[in-house]
């Protein structure tokens, strides 16, 4: 499942929107005390992220598997997605 558009939310959340139209949200601050992700733990590294190869990437090599942001994420309902990005 890829992901098309990462957009960062406070508090190290991720909303991503996937090639299927689903959006989800994930929670990032169970990993920024592991590496190599601790070295993304403030905010002005965290808002660095983008979409590389269907996954979310930050520079210096650092990633994440789309199979974990997917199965850790979870659904956002219709109802909080912005209405251009809503399905009919």
């Amino acid at each position: 499942m890829d992901v098309v558009h990462v957009s960062v939310l406070p508090d190290f959340l991720l909303r991503l929107d996937y090639a299927n139209g689903e959006q989800r949200q994930f929670d990032m601050k169970p990993l920024l005390q592991m590496s190599p992700w601790d070295r993304i733990a403030s905010p002005a590294h965290f808002e660095k992220a983008t979409v590389d190869y269907g996954t979310v990437v930050w520079p210096g090599n650092i990633d994440i598997a789309p199979e974990t942001l997917y199965a850790d994420s979870t659904p956002l309902p219709r109802s909080s997605r912005p209405a251009d990005l809503r399905r009919a």
